[in-house]
Order: C-alpha cells, then sequence, then structure tokens
C-alpha cells in the first residue's frame, strides 16, 4: 500500500474564501518505507496575510518567483496517483488541494484518512493530537514546525508508528474517508452513477432496489457524503440502510442554509424509514407575545394554530415551559407577566428581589417592556421582517429565504444584484412550512459568523 503523506502552507481560510497554497511537501511511503518526496514554495499571486507571515516564516519574496499551483499541478497528480492521501487534519489539506485543482477545471480525487483521527484510536489516552505536541509526547523530531517540510516529516514519522501498532491496517480502513469509487466497497451503485455526483451543496435522496426512498440528507459535498453512506459499518442500521441503497437522485441547492431548511421539508412530506429521528410532520406548541390592560408585554404558550405569529416554536409545552423559564431569568422579568405565576399578588420572583414589581405597577411598562421585547427577539429571528442573501447554484445567483412578522415563509433564487428591492426578493419566493425545525435550522445559521452572506430588512 502506498501512502502520500501532505502538508500545506496557506494564506488561510480557504480557497473559496481566497486562500491559496503558498508551500506544500510531499512523502510518499510504501510498506511503511519512503520512497519518494517533493516540496516547493507556491506563488499564490496574492499578498501573504501578515499573520501567516508570522505563523510560517514565508514572506511575500520568497514566493514571488516561485512557481504557480497550475506548474506543479501535474507533479502532485503523479507522486500521489495510486495514495491514500494522509495528513494531520486532513479535510483541510484534502480538501484544499482539491479545491486548487478545481480552479483549474480538473476533478482531484484521491481516498484520504487523518493522522489526528488515527492518533486518537491507535495512541489513546495523550495529552494532546495537536502536530507538536503530540510529536513532544511520544519523541518524534519536529524541525521547522508550521512549515510543510517540517510538519510533513513529523507527521511522516508519526503514521509509520502508527502502522506498526496492532489493528492498524483495520482501523486505518475502518477511518478512510473514500472519494474514489471502489468496486469492493460501493457496489451499490454504478461507478458512472458515482462519478457524475456533484462535489456540490445540495440534498441527495436514496432508493432501494423497489424505487422506495429510503433516506434524504444534505451536505456540503453530496458526492462524498454518498460514498460515507456506502461504505459505512459503524451501526447496524448503517449497514442495513448502505446494503439497501440501489440508486440516488439530487437536488442542488448551492446555499447550506437552502439545504437544511429543504431536508427537513422533504422528510417531513416523504417519512422516509431511515429518517425516523427527523420524521415529526408539524410543531405543536408556541411561546406568544401580546399587552396586556396595564400596557405590560405578557407571554403565554398555547398550541399551535394555523396563522399563528409566536416568539417562536417547541414540540411540547415542556420544552416551551423551559425556554420561557431562561427567557424570565436571563432578563430579569416577572414570572406573572410571563404566565409562569398564577398568583393574585406579586409573584415569587419578586419577594426574591429577582422581579423589579412589574407585577404590582412598582416598574413602568415602559422600562420592563425593553428588557422583554429584548427578550423576546432573541428567542426568535432578532426582527420580524427580513430576507436572508445566501450563494446560490451558480455565480450570477443568489438564495433568498423570507421571515415576515417572525414567520419563516419559503425560499427561491434570484440572479445576482446589489440592490435588491423587497417586492422582488417576494416574487421568488416558494411558500414553505414554518416549524421548531426551522426555527432552531435558521436561529443557528444566524449565530454563525458566516453562516449567510447578507440580510435586507424591510
Amino acid at each position: 500500500m502506498k501512502y502520500a503523506v501532505i502538508d500545506l502552507e496557506t494564506t488561510g481560510g480557504s480557497v473559496a474564501q481566497g486562500g491559496r497554497i503558498i508551500e506544500i511537501a510531499i512523502i510518499v511511503l510504501e510498506d511503511g518505507v519512503e520512497i519518494d518526496r517533493f516540496e516547493s514554495f507556491v506563488n499564490p499571486e496574492m499578498n501573504i496575510p501578515p499573520f501567516i507571515q508570522n505563523l510560517t516564516g514565508i514572506k511575500n519574496g520568497m514566493v514571488k518567483n516561485a512557481p504557480k499551483f497550475f506548474e506543479i499541478a501535474k507533479k502532485v497528480v503523479e507522486i500521489t496517483k495510486d495514495c491514500l492521501f494522509v495528513a494531520h487534519n486532513a479535510d483541510f489539506d484534502y480538501n484544499f488541494v482539491k479545491d486548487e485543482f478545481k480552479s483549474l477545471g480538473y476533478k482531484y480525487r484521491r481516498n484520504s484518512v487523518c493522522t489526528v483521527e488515527l492518533s486518537r484510536v491507535l495512541l489513546p489516552g495523550k495529552k494532546s493530537y495537536s502536530l507538536g505536541k503530540l510529536c513532544d509526547e511520544i519523541g518524534i523530531p519536529h524541525n521547522s514546525r508550521h512549515r510543510a517540510i517540517g510538519d510533513t516529516e513529523a507527521t511522516a514519522k508519526l503514521f509509520q508508528l502508527l502502522l506498526q501498532q496492532q489493528k492498524a491496517d483495520e482501523v486505518i480502513e475502518e477511518m478512510t474517508d473514500y472519494d474514489v469509487y471502489s468496486s469492493k466497497k460501493h457496489y451499490q451503485l454504478s461507478k458512472d452513477k458515482i462519478d457524475n455526483l456533484p462535489d456540490e451543496t445540495g440534498v441527495y435522496y436514496l432508493y432501494n432496489a423497489e424505487e422506495e426512498l429510503i433516506y434524504i440528507g444534505k451536505s456540503k459535498n453530496i458526492r462524498k457524503r454518498i460514498l460515507q453512506h456506502l461504505s459505512n459499518k459503524s451501526t447496524p442500521r448503517a449497514i442495513r440502510m448502505a446494503e439497501m441503497v440501489r440508486d440516488v437522485k439530487t437536488t442542488l441547492t448551492g446555499s447550506e442554509l437552502i439545504a437544511l431548511l429543504l431536508e427537513s421539508d422533504e422528510i417531513k412530506k416523504h417519512l422516509p424509514r431511515f429518517n425516523r429521528a427527523q420524521r415529526r410532520a408539524k410543531t405543536f406548541f408556541g411561546i406568544y407575545q401580546s399587552y396586556d390592560d396595564n400596557g405590560y408585554v405578557n407571554f403565554s404558550i398555547a398550541p399551535l394554530s394555523e396563522g399563528d405569529h409566536p416568539v417562536t416554536t417547541t414540540f411540547s409545552r415542556k420544552e416551551a415551559e423551559k425556554i420561557l423559564d431562561r427567557m424570565v431569568d436571563k432578563n430579569n422579568l416577572c414570572q406573572k407577566l410571563s404566565g409562569i405565576d398564577h398568583s393574585d399578588k406579586a409573584c415569587f420572583r419578586y419577594h426574591l428581589k429577582n422581579c423589579n414589581g412589574a407585577c404590582v405597577g412598582e416598574e413602568t411598562p415602559e422600562d420592563y417592556n425593553k428588557r422583554a421585547l429584548q427578550a423576546s427577539m432573541r428567542f426568535s429571528y432578532g426582527v420580524p421582517n427580513m430576507f436572508l442573501i445566501d450563494k446560490g447554484r451558480e455565480e450570477d445567483e443568489r438564495a433568498v429565504v423570507q421571515i415576515a412578522k417572525g414567520i419563516y415563509r419559503g425560499f427561491g433564487y434570484i440572479k445576482m444584484n446589489e440592490n435588491y428591492s423587497p417586492k422582488e426578493l417576494e416574487k421568488v419566493i416558494t411558500p414553505y412550512d414554518d416549524n421548531a425545525d426551522v426555527n432552531k435550522i435558521i436561529r443557528g445559521i444566524l449565530r454563525k459568523k458566516k453562516g449567510i452572506e447578507r440580510k435586507v430588512f424591510y
């Protein structure tokens, strides 16, 4: 068996975020012995950020006259041919190399394995599995840290040690991330069908021999995820599903948010047998906001009805009560005005001096409502009306998700434009149902720093 141990130094991030390779090193092992190596600076055709210069010691002048990636691409293909791609944090290195080739119009595919994951299994109990600290602990020399050849030499020595461990071959096979068709691993589908699967974001549908839809999933790389399904032996359920697969269909979404939303809706619509955990078809309860006769914001829990506009949605009254309890505690709200304390007098929190007295008129509606409305926003989408704009299926397209009156309305696609009007955006929206799953998906994406491209408020 041949292994290509690889490390990169990059300008940061990913190719999709504008990152580029500035140094690459490859050591080829066969039966655990080094048989070849390659190392080179790479001209990234951009300035190296100061942080990366300080971390790696690689300055702009050092790569100025280095070959560009397309000039060493053929060598990378040839030296890694028929090899398992090995790296410490392999997802980063493999995807970076793969994306560099994609920008050249070439599909670079290798099976890969991560020495971080292998080390956790074959060398358990270590203080840290970062390359530097792990090498220090087990006595592997690690010179020229944060330089491609230094890190590659250390990773190669680590991998040689891992190969000597008991059941190493079995563990490596189990933990290999397949990106190359194998008639042994992927016998359920033809090579042509797998090779034609997209390496893009979207939703996929798995069918059995009777053309029954048995599973719906989403992935940022559909092809890679399906190969994982077909070779998954981790649980009896995974094995049963893999053995049943005979066909696959896909829908590209471009946006990860759209993929999540479409997957959730499709599962509820089709109820595939292997999507049991996500098959709940509707939401049962909502937390509602209103004003009482004295002008105070009140909260209450009630069954969700068609046309309702709750602050947030949940699957059960118990879950809604937990959310409301947290809202009260974190925002110093009144239990009585939140529907938790039903006494005729001051609420229990008032006696503990955790309520400012809105329940007995000691705090003005203006002061109390300021906190109550802020709390309401935190548990909803942040604003009542907005469009979320994200990348589309093509370069000149953008995905659009609509929130109106705090409710998810659906999604669609529009040609790229810098100045979208709400009317233009609303025209492309295909209606979809709001529910607790959707609520959690959107709030989860909004919490991410790079979850979507932009927001349009209206």
